[in-house]
């Protein structure tokens, strides 16, 4: 099974465990009039119809390019994790925040607290259950890397946002479950209000990071070290090229790459035999790197190549 059908598979589950878990806390809030309880339902329905975008997402990414999208529609999975990031914090933290402060304000008392417990515990079996599957799948990506290596690196959202929100709902539980017991047992009803903050802001965090993660793949993040060196490896290894002065590989999708490499030719070779020899290379690297969809090679000496590179990026020694 592919590393996106595995991603997907944890979509799935993150989506059907919410759902459940938003009907009941709906119910629950209903019957309770609890604020964080409402504020937990509705950061369980924003999270439903999240994971339902990023199975969207990853719909449109799979799409074959066109000749208006030559490159393909890979990058629109980067694009709906990014809204899903922005609803994450405009909805489920500013509900969350709108309803404590609501509720500070002119609270209420908790009526029928053992409905939320028995709610709240349903609930941490789901999102719990959710969350063990997508921890699974991150510790696969994870290897030896450090969770937050892990993250910075990868280039599939959906493998760590699951876990993400699966993690902040079950900080979330918890703090409606203190806020409900501490307002019951205390008789003081703002506490309520006050874990309904508290939730907005663990959910504001989550959002915050996610949106940050998913901005630059948005707007272009390289492979890996990895994948490049191989490339270069491969293109060194091409009896034709005398050196390789650069590779420029950028990703589209968590399995969709583009690749430019500039390379020097040997001086004797004819135009038929560097063709020949752009075929070979091209066959090797689309063999070992089937992630891969568009490779340009082009022939360039290393003194043509600094005078651009120089023009490019001025006094930078970066070069992507």
């Amino acid at each position: 099974m592919s590393e996106t059908a595995l991603s997907k598979r944890v979509v799935y589950a993150a989506l059907i465990g919410n759902l459940l878990v938003a009907a009941t806390k709906f119910v629950a809030a209903a019957v309770t009039g609890s604020s964080s309880m409402l504020s937990e339902a509705v950061h369980s329905l924003v999270d439903t119809g999240n994971e339902a975008l990023l199975l969207y997402g990853y719909f449109r990414s799979s799409r074959r390019p066109d000749d208006t999208h030559p490159l393909g529609y890979g990058r629109e999975l980067y694009f709906w994790s990014f809204i899903v990031s922005l609803l994450l914090f405009a909805i489920g933290a500013g509900v969350s925040i709108y309803e404590g402060i609501d509720h500070i304000i002119e609270p209420n008392p908790i009526t029928n607290p053992g409905v939320n417990y028995i709610v709240l515990a349903m609930s941490a079996v789901f999102e719990g259950t959710s969350w063990w599957i997508a921890l699974k799948r991150f510790g696969k990506l994870k290897g030896r890397r450090g969770y937050w290596e892990t993250v910075r690196d990868s280039k599939d959202p959906p493998s760590f946002m699951v876990l993400f929100e699966d993690t902040a709902a079950l900080i979330g539980i918890a703090i409606a479950a203190a806020g409900n017991f501490a307002a019951q047992h205390w008789d003081i009803s703002w506490v309520d209000g006050a874990a309904s903050i508290l939730i907005g802001i663990v959910l504001a965090i989550a959002a915050t990071v996610l949106a940050r993660e998913n901005k630059a793949l948005l707007i272009g993040e390289r492979a890996s070290d990895e994948v490049i060196s191989s490339i270069l490896s491969l293109a060194i290894s091409e009896q034709s090229v005398d050196g390789a002065n650069n590779v420029f590989a950028l990703h589209l999708a968590p399995d969709q790459i583009l690749v430019a490499l500039s390379l020097e030719f040997s001086d004797e070779l004819r135009t038929p035999q560097i063709e020949a020899a752009v075929v070979r290379l091209e066959e090797r690297i689309r063999a070992k790197h089937p992630e891969v969809i568009s490779l340009f090679i082009k022939p360039q000496t290393r003194r043509t190549f600094e005078k651009m590179r120089a023009e490019f990026y001025g006094d930078s020694e970066e070069t992507g």
